[in-house]
């Protein structure tokens, strides 16, 4: 039986709310629960989503037809399962635009694809504006709006009022938290280059063992299962028509 493809695409119409690090988590997550998965990161030519998934990440620019045809023309192929790409700060919009001309919105819309993006939100206003434009796509698609606190972001202008008014325009949008990472552990898994899951089982880029801070490892893995629990919260595995049964705590072997 051939699976549905899964298409996430992870973005902000902002610089610096830590979209990648949502899609780390993502390829993490998706690693544990076994569900094949490859990842485009359209920050080209050189994309942070490639230096810590170099296996599975390939860097493509979503503005071109070309690059357009290696993610979308390769959706069926047999594995992997689901698609995660990476969108580069500033060009959410643009990037759902470009889905809608090529078709993919529609096929998503029919069915025959299933379609979920992760809009990560900085603090402003301004934030909230985007979501108004970005709905515009969402027929079709499973929306999420994730609060980012990895920044040590503060949510301190919006009201609850102005929050409630913006998200009440989006049918079926699903709110999602991501805590904030304690600094220094954040900064040694970035020195280090290796996805979350590694750092927190001690290893190198190769695998090979690693001699990383017991303290540091404690905080990711504790972060890691956090964010992990909202994944299982929105159901992340059923998307994907996966058994949906809960991944080892992070760091189990």
């Amino acid at each position: 039986m051939t699976t549905k493809p899964v298409v996430i695409v992870v973005g902000a119409d902002k610089g610096g709310v830590g979209k990648t690090t949502v899609s780390r988590t993502l390829l993490d997550y998706f690693s544990a629960n076994n569900i094949p998965t490859r990842a485009f990161d359209t920050e080209s030519p050189r994309g942070t989503l490639m230096r810590f998934h170099p296996d599975i990440t390939e860097i493509v620019d979503m503005t071109t037809t070309s690059d357009q045809m290696k993610i979308f023309d390769t959706l069926n192929a047999a594995s992997p399962s689901v698609t995660v790409i990476d969108v580069r700060a500033g060009l959410l919009s643009p990037a759902l635009a470009s889905l809608r001309d090529i078709g993919f919105l529609d096929a998503a819309k029919s069915g025959q694809i299933t379609f979920a993006v992760f809009h990560i939100l900085g603090p402003s206003i301004a934030s909230l504006d985007e979501i108004a434009q970005t709905a515009n796509f969402m027929q079709g698609a499973k929306y999420f709006l994730v609060k980012n606190f990895i920044n040590d972001t503060q949510f301190f202008q919006w009201d609850q009022a102005t929050y409630n008014s913006y998200f009440h325009r989006i049918k079926d949008a699903t709110e999602l938290t991501i805590p904030k990472l304690n600094e220094m552990a954040y900064e040694q898994v970035e020195v280090s280059s290796v996805p979350f899951l590694k750092f927190v089982a001690n290893k190198g880029v190769n695998d090979e063992a690693a001699n990383y801070s017991f303290v540091l490892r404690g905080y990711v893995r504790h972060w890691l299962a956090n964010v992990w629990s909202e994944f299982d919260r929105i159901k992340l595995t059923d998307l994907v028509g996966s058994s949906g049964k809960s991944p080892k705590s992070s760091g189990e072997k």
